[in-house]
């Protein structure tokens, strides 16, 4: 097998022009097909996220340097159960097990099962001897990586217990916002809540403004599904005689919590930034990441930058490399 970083650059290198070509236009479209919330554009952008962020030489090697290999490591069978609401949100799972020593197995879900076949085989042509395959369901595993709601989740407690498991449930995402912010600023702030029609945990779904600020964002052109679940919640909200504000491709509702449905935005206004840090406190293990340049907190994140982590950004928080050389 050859050395992991060698291979995840060279798969960058085969990513690098992915939507230019007829056959990677070609894998576009079939996932789109397959999954109706996936647009090309951003099928291509997730791929663009993956290349500059996972499979850049100096990225992989400051990242692993970060960790010391057990001398006594032994190769596990680690099944990773994969989500599919952003196109190739299960890669850096993938990766992670792949770059510990670790023999990868993967439970593709069925929203992307299109792309992520597509980047297996790519894998496996660049070294076949890669201990990397899609799950049949009949190999025994030693330890799972599993993402989904917070109820599939707890039926991966139910199914996984006895082996060693990082389970993930359902986390949101917020901004913070100062009230001084630039329109490029709120434009990319648009990304952090829009991209992939808001189906990602690390889409902002909650905004703390000063009180009094009024919120305004540039327009968005919507996937017909998201568009239709924007229409449909701002119907049922006006027959219930809700309170919400209209942004046209959004519902802001005025209250405390995460939102319950998509396309609504939750908003709280502050009188001060402590209010925001201990609201954050006690919500803390509900959240992903914070967009803020106003705030400090240990995932907070540049306007626009939400859906574009970094190798050490673990979700919720939890090193994956720890849990993996800890097998």
């Amino acid at each position: 097998m050859k050395n992991p970083i060698d291979i995840f650059v060279e798969l960058g290198e085969c990513l690098q022009t992915f939507g230019q070509d007829p056959d990677t236009r070609k894998v576009i479209a079939e996932a789109c097909r397959a999954n109706e919330w996936f647009t090309s554009t951003e099928v291509e952008t997730a791929v663009q996220a993956i290349c500059e962020e996972f499979l850049d030489r100096g990225k992989l090697t400051d990242w692993l340097a970060r960790y010391k290999r057990p001398a006594t490591l032994s190769s596990r069978s680690v099944l990773v159960v994969m989500a599919g609401n952003i196109p190739l949100v299960g890669f850096f799972d993938l990766s992670c097990v792949l770059a510990a020593g670790h023999r990868c197995l993967v439970k593709i879900s069925a929203k992307d099962t299109v792309l992520m076949r597509y980047v297996i085989d790519l894998l496996l042509q660049i070294d076949p001897e890669l201990p990397l395959a899609v799950y049949d369901e009949s190999t025994q595993v030693q330890a799972v990586i599993a993402t989904g709601s917070d109820n599939a989740n707890r039926y991966f407690r139910t199914q996984y217990a006895g082996i060693p498991a990082l389970l993930r449930g359902n986390r949101h995402s917020v901004a913070v916002l100062s009230g001084r912010e630039t329109d490029t600023q709120l434009a990319a702030l648009g990304n952090d809540l829009f991209s992939y029609s808001g189906l990602g945990c690390r889409n902002v779904s909650l905004l703390f403004v000063p009180r009094g600020y009024r919120v305004k964002l540039p327009s968005r052109t919507m996937n017909p599904k998201y568009r239709h679940n924007y229409l449909q919640r701002r119907a049922l909200r006006r027959i219930c005689g809700q309170t919400f504000a209209d942004l046209g491709f959004a519902l802001l509702i005025p209250q405390s919590e995460f939102p319950q449905a998509l396309s609504e935005i939750s908003l709280i206004e502050y009188d001060d930034l402590s209010q925001v840090t201990e609201w954050l406190r006690v919500h803390e293990t509900q959240m992903q990441c914070v967009v803020s340049e106003c705030i400090e907190h240990p995932r907070c994140v540049p306007f626009g930058r939400s859906q574009h982590p970094a190798l050490g950004d673990y979700p919720d928080a939890v090193d994956v490399m720890d849990f993996l050389y800890g097998l």
